[in-house]
This record gives C-alpha cells, structure tokens and sequence, in this order.
C-alpha cells in the first residue's frame, strides 16, 4: 500500500489497475463499507493499524474477486476492530458469492467465520472438515485444543495420515 497516497487515491490506483468500471462510485461504496469516508483524503501512512487493514480489505475487494486470499486478516488488531473486520468479510462474502481462503493461528475466529478447516503441515493436509464438529470427531472440545494436538502429535490422531 502506497503510504504517501490518501485512502482514495490509493483505491483509484488499484481500481485503475484492476480496470474497475464506475470507479468513483465504487470507491463511494467501500469507503461507507469499510467505514473509511472520514479519512478518503488522509495519507494512508497515517492511518492506525485498524484503518489501514481496513483499506487493505478495500483494496482487496475492488474489483469483486471471486477469490479472496487472506493471510491473518485480524493479526495485529484490537478485538473491536478484528470483530469489524470479519463482519465485513462476512458481508462482502455473503453479498457477493465470494470465496475465500482464510490462514490464521486463531481457532476461535476459524470457528466463526470459516465453514471448512483444513490443517496442513509441509504441504500436506493432515485433517479437513467442518471447523465446528471436527474437533468432537477426534475427541476433542475445541479447535484449538485440536489444532495443538496436530501442532505436536499429527501422527497420533486416526486417520491423519490417510
């Protein structure tokens, strides 16, 4: 992101870039979603971590991919401003049949916004399936107390091999 450039100026970049249609009224539009109209002519460079993920986000969906790739979205933010983040992901994706291939460390936000979980290790997925019944079908509570058994033990787990 181009600190020296405004929030606008940066979305017309990468909507320029992108070949965005109606262009202007696309950047309208993610900067009322994102909440960022009060700062579209503020340098991106002195926005908090919060805005400027917020834009990020922005910048991302421009061009209504079909395909998000988000690498630790909410890494780094506050839990209000995470909590702002991935309601608007879940936004965007329900409004717009958008899919998304979501990395994190944070089991808990994999268990509220993600619909498959896969946990990969050198390249190779140890488990797949639904974030919120997989970890009872490996006699566990959570995802989380999944995700360290498969951090420390990936062999002990049937079927994780297979």
């Amino acid at each position: 992101m181009p600190l020296n450039l405004t929030v606008r100026q940066n979305l017309r970049v990468f909507g320029l870039l992108y070949g965005v249609g109606h262009l202007r009224e696309r950047i309208d539009k993610l900067l009322a979603e994102f909440d960022l109209v009060r700062f579209a002519d503020i340098k991106a460079g002195l926005l908090s971590s919060g805005e400027l993920s917020r834009l990020s986000m922005a910048k991302a969906i421009i061009n209504d991919p079909r395909l998000l790739l988000l690498d630790e979205p909410t890494a780094s933010l506050d839990p209000s401003i995470a909590r702002y983040v991935r309601e608007a992901i879940k936004a965007h994706v329900t409004n717009n049949r958008t899919a998304v291939l979501w990395t994190s460390h944070n089991m808990r936000e994999i268990e509220e916004v993600c619909d498959r979980v896969l946990f990969l290790s050198h390249g190779s997925i140890l488990l797949a399936g639904n974030p919120r019944t997989l970890p009872s079908e490996h006699g566990k509570s959570d995802l989380e107390e999944l995700f360290i058994t498969v951090a420390r033990e990936p062999l002990s787990l049937n079927g994780a091999n297979s």
